[in-house]
C-alpha cells in the first residue's frame, strides 16, 4: 500500500516545499522538482512515520481496553471472603 495525497494537500504540500526551500536555502524550487520531492518523502519516509502512527495508535487502544477490562471485570469467589 502505498502513502498517497489527494490533489489538493498535494499541491499545499508542493507549496510548502517551495517555500521552505526559498526561505532557508535563498534558492527557488519550482513545481517539479518540489513534486519530486514529495514523491521521494512519500515513498521513502512517509512508511516509517505511518508505522509510528499504527504502533501509537494501537498502543493506546491496548491502554483503553485494559482500562475497560478493569471496569468491567466482576469480583468472582465473593461468597467467603471476610466471612472468617
Amino acid at each position: 500500500m502505498g502513502i498517497t495525497l489527494n490533489d489538493e494537500d498535494r499541491a499545499n504540500a508542493v507549496n510548502s516545499v517551495k517555500e521552505y526551500a526559498r526561505e532557508h536555502f535563498d534558492e527557488p524550487m519550482g513545481d517539479l522538482a518540489a513534486g519530486f520531492l514529495i514523491d521521494f518523502f512519500l515513498e521513502e519516509i512517509a512508511p516509517s512515520v505511518y508505522n509510528q502512527g499504527v504502533l501509537d495508535a494501537s498502543r493506546r487502544a491496548q491502554a483503553k481496553l485494559l482500562d475497560v477490562e478493569a471496569e468491567l471485570e466482576e469480583p468472582t469467589f465473593t461468597h467467603w471472603n471476610g466471612k472468617r
